[in-house]
Formats: C-alpha cells, sequence, structure tokens
C-alpha cells in the first residue's frame, strides 16, 4: 500500500464514501467531487481493467472505451503489480447477493 497517499485527509474522504448507500447517492456525491472528465476518466480506467481481466487486446480495448495505449498499459500494470485492487472488487461483484457480476465488456 501506497504510504505516501495515507493521511487524515485520505480517510475522510474514504469513511465519506463508505457511507455512501446506493448508486443514486454515489452520483450525487461524485458529481459534487470530481469534475466531468475526472469521473470519467475513473469509470474508463475501471472498464479497461475488465476488459483485461477478460483477456480483449489493446486494440479491441481503445476501440470500444477510447483509452490511449497508455491508460491501457497503466491499468494492466496495476492489474499485474499493484494492491490487487481491481481483483478484489471483482471478486465482490461477482459475488453480490443480485447474482453473478463479470466484469463489463
Amino acid at each position: 500500500m501506497n504510504k505516501k497517499i495515507r493521511n487524515e485527509s485520505v480517510d475522510s474522504l474514504f469513511d465519506a464514501i463508505l457511507c455512501l448507500k446506493s448508486r443514486e447517492e454515489c452520483y450525487i456525491f461524485f458529481e459534487d467531487l470530481c469534475t466531468v472528465n475526472e469521473l470519467l476518466s475513473l469509470s474508463q480506467r475501471f472498464e479497461v481493467a475488465a476488459m483485461l481481466k477478460n483477456h480483449k487486446t489493446y486494440l479491441e480495448i481503445a476501440e470500444k472505451t477510447g483509452a490511449s495505449t497508455a491508460t491501457i498499459s497503466r491499468v494492466n500494470r496495476s492489474l499485474n503489480y499493484g494492491n490487487d485492487g481491481y481483483d478484489m472488487v471483482f471478486e465482490r461483484m461477482n459475488h453480490n447477493t443480485t447474482g453473478a457480476v463479470t466484469p463489463a465488456e
């Protein structure tokens, strides 16, 4: 875990996120917190990660998401050498109570 980002402000932000109870609440909070471009960039990285987990090629990913090869490569590096955060979330999404969910394609 990156100790450079661990501080009270980040803890407070994560506590705020953890208290959100619905997708609608997430929209409300994140639209206030982030610019549209920041939110779209985060969602794009998540989609790229899902597609990489589903063994899509860089070309397929770039065509579908509009992500640059630099972004795809950065996400791929996180998947291979990061803290396994994407894997943790994908695993939880697959085991939620609303039925099986696979990373988006």
